[in-house]
């Protein structure tokens, strides 16, 4: 059985964490640096947002570059490390630290991350699948006893 050059990459990156968190962290240096003019726009990815958030157990301040769909007026990211078997990191720091603040471009705005239940999560699901080949290949990749979470990023009140 041949593997496509996009799941080989995919291997790749699954057995490569420790070299994709440098180049995470550079992505995140040149957006700051930019405000945005470079970093939100890399050939052949939808637009992309940085989040920051606080660690669940550290306490510390985390910044992950994703992107995101634009719903109205929030955006929603999808929780699918490429397909892993396991969630990321970011959405175990949500679960316990729902504010956050995104930044997409050069705003940057203090945010409330909901993971969306069963019923909401079905009916955008079809929407997020449409958006973007990537969360198509993603959701083929991940294993049937995993459901990959939705995330809406949605304003806090008075910001």
């Amino acid at each position: 059985m041949s593997v496509s050059p996009v799941e080989l990459l995919m291997q790749v990156i699954d057995r490569s964490w420790s070299v994709v968190r440098h180049l995470v962290r550079g992505h995140v240096w040149i957006y700051r640096a930019s405000r945005g003019r470079l970093g939100q726009h890399v050939p052949g990815v939808p637009p992309m947002l940085l989040l920051d958030h606080i660690g669940a157990k550290s306490g510390s301040l985390r910044t992950t570059p994703l992107v995101y769909m634009p719903d109205g007026d929030r955006y929603i990211i999808v929780a699918a490390k490429g397909g892993h078997p396991n969630n990321p990191a970011w959405l175990h720091n949500l679960r316990a630290h729902p504010v956050v603040t995104v930044q997409i471009g050069a705003r940057s705005v203090e945010m409330s991350a909901r993971e969306l239940g069963p019923a909401e999560r079905r009916a955008l699901w079809p929407q997020a699948l449409a958006y973007t080949s990537h969360w198509r290949r993603y959701a083929r990749r991940v294993p049937p006893s995993r459901t990959i979470p939705l995330i809406a990023l949605e304003t806090v009140s008075g910001s």
